[in-house]
């Protein structure tokens, strides 16, 4: 399955069904990963070399030499296949030449003519989707000394989405001797944004790297959910309200603290009248879910996802990127009793998605400022990271037990919810 639409240029290729894993594998997988790090370092600086003579090449020709660019492009693939194999986004062991056919892929187009003024430019307008990489824990895709970077990594999980779902999934595999759906999916994601920023910046393409959760619909899977996004919103963002968007949310910082007040109160509340009835109060539901609403409103507003200031009340479909909250429903008491216990994972994977929608703020700021307006693919992505943000929020609060979707997409595909297996939704 290909993740991108057919005019890009770089396409990431899903071929993993089944999602079963190696525990054996997976447990020393740092260790069997050792020779790749040793070669990728040194592919990796021969391929350094080779994009110079790319750069110079495209500033004189306006295009890649194809013998150059299969160099590159081969590099690129096999970054990516280790990439894939170390977050657990695959089970092969991968080889070492970076042939197409591994399960976790990237198709790359031959050289195409390219702009000299920005071959001219290029590690300077890469930059921002370096930065976008990096907060998703991709940038190690294509990096010249990608080994050793590798290899802080996996020692190091605090690397990004990716980092932190390879994490969560080394002990979910161990346990149940495969990888939940979700996982695979956001680090797949990040994956692909990797390959095609590395691409980029490498010079094999002039096409810049689109962040658009779009991309991922071809191979996401994600089921209903009784907390659901939704975006009515344009992308035209007012220059004056953008430069000032922090100053002008300050009533709402205020208003949010004192309502997390009362919300903790309420949350203490319906955890123990949810735990003894199976169920939460209408009354209690209603106000965690207007808070809940609320808070995504003012994130979408801050993180500039949103456009127009919002509302106090967390009234439904009063802001362009709203929330349909399924009414109270029966709840599992063992979820409910080991709630805080069970949400850590999701609030591991929340914290970077968090990240992530800090550096789509700062991206989005300057963009805006520039043109009035913040790329879609871009908003997006912010989205998609507020969707998983709101549903943590709803869980953590009890207003449904069912698990957070870390899937980066917006749009479900036909997977019924009630045949998914539960470590699919995270």
């Amino acid at each position: 399955m290909s993740a991108t639409s057919p005019d890009r240029p770089i396409r990431l290729v899903i071929r993993d069904g089944d999602l079963r894993r190696s525990r054996l594998t997976v447990f020393f997988r740092l260790l069997l990963a050792l020779p790749h790090f040793v070669w990728l370092t040194l592919w990796g600086t021969a391929a350094s070399i080779v994009s110079f003579v790319l750069w110079l090449a495209v500033l004189i020709e306006g295009k890649a030499p194809e013998s150059l660019h299969d160099f590159v492009a081969g590099y690129l693939r096999y970054a990516t296949h280790l990439s894939a194999y170390l977050l657990l986004a695959a089970n092969p062991y991968p080889g070492f030449r970076g042939r197409p056919g591994y399960p976790v892929d990237v198709e790359i187009d031959p050289p195409s003519p390219q702009s000299r003024r920005s071959g001219l430019v290029r590690i300077v307008l890469a930059l921002p989707a370096i930065l976008l990489a990096a907060s998703l824990g991709a940038g190690f895709t294509w990096s010249a000394s990608g080994g050793f970077y590798l290899l802080f990594v996996a020692l190091v999980t605090s690397s990004g989405v990716a980092g932190i779902a390879a994490f969560l999934a080394w002990f979910a595999i161990l346990v149940l001797g495969r990888e939940p759906r979700g996982l695979r999916d956001v680090t797949a994601y990040a994956l692909g944004y990797g390959a095609q920023t590395g691409g980029y910046a490498l010079l094999l393409t002039g096409r810049y790297p689109s962040s658009d959760p779009v991309l991922a619909e071809s191979f996401a899977e994600l089921p209903e959910h009784p907390v659901r996004i939704v975006v009515t919103d344009d992308l035209d963002r007012p220059r004056l309200m953008v430069v000032f968007r922090l100053f002008l949310a300050i009533p709402h910082f205020v208003w949010l603290l004192l309502w997390s007040v009362a919300t903790f109160v309420a949350a203490v509340v319906s955890w123990l009248v949810a735990f003894a009835t199976g169920r939460l109060p209408v009354t209690l539901h209603r106000f965690l879910a207007a808070y809940v609403r609320y808070v995504l409103h003012v994130l979408a507003f801050v993180h500039l996802v949103g456009r127009k200031f919002p509302g106090f009340t967390g009234r439904a479909g009063s802001y362009g990127i709203d929330l349909e909250i399924d009414p109270s429903a029966a709840q599992n008491r063992w979820k409910t009793l080991f709630r805080l216990f069970l949400a850590f994972p999701a609030l591991l994977l929340g914290g970077a998605l968090g990240g992530v929608l800090v550096v789509v703020a700062l991206l989005g700021w300057f963009y805006a400022v520039v043109t009035g307006r913040v790329p879609e693919g871009l908003r997006n992505l912010g989205v998609a990271c507020l969707r998983y943000g709101a549903q943590l929020d709803s869980y953590f609060l009890l207003l449904t037990d069912r698990y957070p979707l870390a899937a980066p997409v917006l749009n479900p595909r036909a997977v019924d919810a009630a045949d998914a297996s539960p470590e699919d939704w995270f």
